[in-house]
């Protein structure tokens, strides 16, 4: 075995520090040769050696000298080389399943969203060709609206409203999880060859509140999709928890917390305690946003509604303060934009339940942020797989 481990020695030297070096241009706009060097640990000969084999296979670019900075410069010496990623050299698809509609999002290679696209399902309960058609669809027009292909999607990160274990396997232990375990990993490798990464979309949230929203550089985030159901994706100590099979963070339990009583979300609640009130209970999401505006205005009935979901929204914060002590919680979701307005009688509330009251705050991502996380999921896949993906070239 020693002669064989010995000669792939070479080898995994050469992609470990590939991926030091392409680590670092990714995280700067412009990298030089010295700061590869100061950052990377390596030597000036390895790190030309992984930059010349880096632009060979697209991944990134070199620019010419900054001004003032090239040959013609007597006493100046040989110029910097200056590299940077190729943005364009591939594209990565975030999707976000629900049960009524779906949004499909292309994201170039620095995460910028360059292409969007949504679908609706007829009914939840389709059959599973019915559903992957409408994602399908919506994925092909999102790709279009990029000005691209399914031939540059280098991974689809892919959020759904069930849990998923660590292995992308849905969990079906309730009917409504059971829907959307329809077989989409492989109905789009086997249609476009892309690879899936499927998981829960509280867990995808939660990835998309640390890289771009409220929660950006938190460990021990906590976000909780708010709207109509509750559930929490969890970060602790910068990891996502799963559990045993992917259930982490489903939120049943609030069926047996005192004041609470079930995982309704805002939207819900906004909506059935209007209509028990004689209040504005149709439209749905509509209607909740019509007791946030009522209560703006002074309503005595739309604030006492208010008053009654930060009590019950506090308990709930406090239940996942008491057994995981986060440093944050984020209410996420469509009624982000509207949830700010709860924060200040949250936040009162909050040490009358626990110990251990965390910051509570709104994201700024709105109904983007599972979107927002299923790509930054997909590009912490293509980072970690990038010298085995092969790249599509102009013109190939």
């Amino acid at each position: 075995m020693q002669p064989s481990a010995a000669a792939a020695t070479p080898q995994l030297l050469r992609r470990v520090n590939a991926r030091s070096v392409l680590g670092v241009i990714r995280a700067t706009d412009v990298a030089t040769g010295s700061e590869l060097m100061s950052r990377t640990g390596l030597s000036r000969a390895s790190v030309i050696a992984v930059c010349e084999d880096l632009l060979r296979r697209g991944w990134i670019r070199e620019l010419g000298p900054r001004g003032g900075d090239h040959p013609g410069n007597p006493g100046k010496g040989r110029p910097a080389r200056r590299f940077e990623l190729n943005r364009a050299a591939g594209f990565v698809l975030g999707l976000d399943i629900g049960a009524a509609t779906t949004t499909a999002a292309v994201a170039d290679l620095r995460g910028t969203v360059v292409g969007r696209a949504s679908g609706s399902f007829r009914a939840a309960d389709i059959p599973a060709a019915e559903r992957i058609a409408v994602v399908d669809r919506a994925c092909r027009q999102a790709l279009a609206d990029a000005g691209t292909g399914p031939d540059t999607v280098l991974a689809v990160g892919a959020g759904i409203a069930a849990p998923v274990d660590r292995d992308g396997n849905v969990l079906v232990s309730q009917h409504f999880w059971s829907l959307f375990d329809v077989g989409l990993r492989t109905a789009l490798k086997d249609l476009h060859g892309w690879t899936v990464l499927l998981e829960n979309d509280a867990n995808l949230a939660v990835l998309g509140e640390r890289w771009r929203g409220s929660g950006t550089g938190v460990d021990d985030l906590v976000v909780l999709l708010a709207g109509e159901r509750l559930g929490a994706g969890v970060l602790e100590s910068g990891r996502l928890l799963h559990g045993r099979g992917g259930a982490a963070g489903e939120m049943g339990y609030l069926d047996l917390v005192e004041g609470v009583g079930s995982s309704d979300g805002i939207a819900s609640l906004a909506r059935q305690w209007s209509a028990a009130g004689g209040g504005p209970a149709a439209g749905g999401e509509a209607s909740a946003r019509r007791v946030f505006q009522d209560a703006a205005a002074g309503d005595p009935a739309a604030l006492a509604i208010l008053d009654r979901i930060a009590d019950r929204m506090a308990r709930i914060i406090a239940s996942l303060a008491s057994f995981i002590n986060p440093e944050q919680v984020v209410i996420g979701g469509a009624v982000a934009a509207s949830a700010g307005v709860l924060l200040p009688r949250i936040t009162a509330l909050l040490p009358r339940f626990t110990a251990t009251p965390p910051l509570v705050t709104v994201s700024s991502l709105g109904a983007s942020i599972v979107t927002v996380g299923a790509v930054r999921h997909a590009l912490d896949y293509v980072e970690a797989n990038a010298l085995e993906l092969e790249l599509v070239r102009p013109g190939s």
